[in-house]
This record gives C-alpha cells, structure tokens and sequence, in this order.
C-alpha cells in the first residue's frame, strides 16, 4: 500500500480538492516542488502554472494562477489565486487574455496603469496556454 498525505485545493471562488493523494507537484515561485507523504515542513508562494496530484485513481492536472502552499509531514494546503481543472481550460480565452495584457502593456499612459497587476495577468495567460499545450488539449 502507498503512503498517502492529505489534499487541499482551494480557491478564492471554491473548493477544488479534498483527498487523499501519494504524490503532488506544484509550480513554487523558485522552482517546481515535488512532495511526497512525510515531507518536511514548508510554506512557498505559488506561480501560475500546473498543479499535479495523484490519486488512487490516477493523476489530476489543475491550473493554479498563483497562490501560497503549505505542507505539513501528512497534510498540504494550497491557498490558490484561482484554480482552474485542466479539462476546463480555454486555451482561445487564454490567448485573448494574453492579448490584452500584452496591449495593456503598450499604453500611452503609464499614470493609469497598474503594470504589477497586467505582468501577473499575462504570466498567468502564458502559463495557461503553455499547460494546454503540454497536456494537449486543443482549441475549442
């Protein structure tokens, strides 16, 4: 039998995931993280990118806009910015955002431009294209 450690996903809208899982992965601001059952204990920031858990039942792939992760030798927190599951990704939604950062970016105004907010918007447009791609998913 697998040892296991206990998950929990939530986002600002709602609870992702609360379960049991053998292994997760999660895109930390310095780095990815691997954390398995037991680890020592640590609390990161989270970028935007995936999140990867796995279940009895096998893997689970969810967006994470960012956010911060806590773990416990059997128990992991992840406070997300938004949490997206993979299959409900929009890669042509993804793009148009990136879009709109990207012209926001080229504004002639720099006084009305709140540039920290639009940089993490188009980070996470990228992040979420770049997963769509990876576990691949198509235009719908």
């Amino acid at each position: 039998m697998a040892m296991t450690m206990h998950l929990d996903v939530v986002s600002a809208e709602e609870s992702i995931y609360s379960g049991v899982v053998e292994e997760i992965l999660a895109p930390g601001t310095l780095g990815n993280l691997g954390i398995m059952p037991r680890h020592s204990q640590l609390i990161t920031t989270l970028k935007p990118g995936e999140l990867r858990y796995k279940t009895k039942d096998g893997d689970v792939s969810l967006f994470v806009a960012g956010g911060i992760m806590e773990v416990q030798p059997s128990i992991v927190t992840v406070l997300a910015d938004t949490a997206v599951r993979a299959e409900d990704l929009d890669e042509k939604a993804a793009q148009d955002a990136q879009k709109r950062a990207e012209d926001a970016l080229q504004g002639k105004d720099p006084e009305d431009i709140d540039y920290e907010a639009i940089k993490a918007e188009l980070e996470a447009a990228k992040a979420q294209i770049e997963m769509i791609h990876r576990i691949g998913k198509t235009l719908r």
